[in-house]
């Protein structure tokens, strides 16, 4: 059975979302992004594996190196989806901050 792979689901892990973040500047092979980590290579390899099926980076070889670099469609579609809860979000705190400072000027 062949399972597509979830967004979130590759997000969810820490790992992962470090990968993205240091691919987030600048393109970085495999080896390049494992020696951030003290995990080893094939555990590294299978993080791009799963972040590459779900199209959060992409893959560009040059000569022998394959660099990975973030997918920025992907991601909007991804910060598009989380906007609505941010702004729901936003709005409790700044309703919780306006109760908080009526509370301590009636003190």
């Amino acid at each position: 059975m062949n399972l597509r792979r979830d967004v979130f689901q590759a997000i969810a892990d820490p790992t992962r979302r470090a990968i993205l973040l240091l691919v987030a500047t600048q393109s970085m092979t495999a080896g390049a992004i494992a020696a951030n980590f003290d995990t080893a290579r094939p555990t590294v390899s299978k993080h791009l594996q799963i972040l590459t099926e779900c199209e959060l980076l992409q893959q560009q070889q040059n000569g022998r190196e394959i660099y990975y670099h973030i997918n920025a469609k992907k991601m909007k579609e991804v910060a598009d989806f989380i906007e609505p809860f941010r702004q729901m979000w936003d709005e409790r705190f700044n309703k919780l901050e306006a109760i908080m400072q009526a509370y301590k000027t009636k003190q």
